[in-house]
């Protein structure tokens, strides 16, 4: 074919499929309980005030903090005892200058009050009369109707993916339910002759499946996933299973059958089940040279290399981000996290391609230090190891010793 290893870089990648791929799939409504991971459709703005009244945040009593001004352990200040606020209940009972109202933490702070002070600070002298050692001021252990969030307020943007601490106020705030992009659905499969599931006891020549279960584990979360099984070196099987899957999915992600061979038949099925059909064989990395990118009708197909580190590469930084633009995660492909570390040797590179080398994380006084791990892309311990990746620019003949590197998390 004539595309066949007609290599393009990474940035190119990107150019394709935002122009090609939609920037989300569709909304649905669903349970917070469920929208952990989830990402947001539309920017939610809080309806209510939270806290929805002032309240403390300490045991003590409530005061006007201007009436403990004068307060210290050598000048003790005498303030009327008036009552108790009890929790969960309203405070009915206003505060007048010289007053105090006993209350406990997270009780709903007094009409007249402006600060609670600890009860460490104070002796309650019988039924009607608190001694105080130490001043308060204003504002002090409370918090203050909507200081947490106000009625209005822009609490999370969309876009956003829910996190606990996300769902935790929403329910502050009485919403049980919201407004998020539907998950992508992506089908998973081994290609090869030499691939068995892995419950299977190998014969000579034969290989249990990693790839498809690492990957699965890479996307779950931000996506549907579906392991297709295993697709055997048929042109047959694979258009057959390959169809059916791009009517169901919206990608399909293959690893293997994507190198020079007389048994890799993924180019020409793949380009003969929809259209546009294959727009990439070959980008400038390493490893993943020989990634096949492809787009059946509305449905994007990934041809990943077999080798376990090239596979796993190749999904951290091509396939992922396209699952999370279909997601509504980001709009531009390859913002993912990143750590900076400190190079632990030097590393040589060839000129040409973008070179990704796993590293491991060490701590040494101040700094993160990033260890390379070297090894063939067919090991898959190498990736194990890894705590992540760092590149090598495609026009660098390698990394100095000390260089400051962003590592891309795994």
């Amino acid at each position: 074919m004539s595309n066949l290893f007609n290599l393009i870089n990474l940035e190119e990648v990107e150019e394709i499929f935002s122009s090609k791929v939609g920037a989300c799939l569709g909304t649905e409504r669903i349970s917070i309980t469920e929208a952990k991971g989830r990402i947001l459709s539309q920017d939610f703005i809080s309806p209510f005030d939270l806290p929805p009244f002032t309240r403390a945040t300490m045991d003590g009593y409530a005061v006007k903090a201007a009436d403990t001004f004068a307060a210290s352990e050598g000048n003790k200040v005498y303030l009327g005892l008036v009552g108790e606020v009890l929790m969960g209940e309203e405070a009915t009972e206003g505060l007048e200058s010289g007053q105090a109202i006993r209350i406990s933490t997270g009780g709903m702070l007094p009409q007249g009050a402006d600060a609670v002070l600890m009860v460490e600070y104070t002796e309650k002298l019988g039924s009607e009369l608190v001694e105080i050692n130490r001043a308060v001021g204003s504002g002090e252990n409370i918090v203050r109707k909507g200081e947490d969030i106000s009625q209005g307020e822009t609490l999370l943007k969309k876009g956003s993916q829910l996190r606990p601490q996300d769902l935790g106020a929403l329910a502050g705030l009485g919403i049980t339910e919201v407004e998020v992009y539907k998950r992508p659905r992506v089908t998973v499969f081994a290609t090869g002759d030499e691939i068995i599931n892995p419950e299977q006891r190998p014969q000579p020549g034969e290989i249990r499946d990693i790839n498809s279960y690492a990957v699965i584990s890479a996307l779950e979360g931000i996506a549907k996933m579906s392991q297709g099984g295993i697709i055997k070196d048929s042109k047959e099987e694979l258009e057959a299973k390959l169809r059916v899957a791009t009517e169901n999915s919206d990608v399909v992600v293959l690893s293997g059958g994507s190198s020079v061979g007389t048994k890799d038949l993924t180019l020409e099925v793949v380009d003969n089940l929809g259209e546009p059909g294959v727009l990439v064989h070959g980008i400038a990395i390493k490893p993943g040279k020989p990634t096949v990118l492809a787009i059946v009708d509305d449905t994007v197909v990934i041809g990943l290399p077999g080798h376990p580190t090239s596979a796993l590469t190749v999904c951290k930084i091509v396939v992922q981000p396209i699952v999370e633009r279909l997601a509504g995660l980001q709009d531009d492909l390859g913002q993912q996290n990143y750590l900076t570390a400190s190079l632990s040797r030097n590393l040589a590179s060839v000129k040409g391609r973008e070179e990704y080398i796993r590293v491991k994380l060490e701590k040494e006084a101040d700094s993160i230090i990033a260890v390379p791990i070297l090894g063939k892309s067919s090991l898959a311990t190498t990736m194990v190891e890894a705590d992540g990746v760092i590149k090598i620019g495609i026009g660098k003949e390698g990394l100095e010793k000390g260089a400051e590197v962003q590592v891309l998390l795994f």
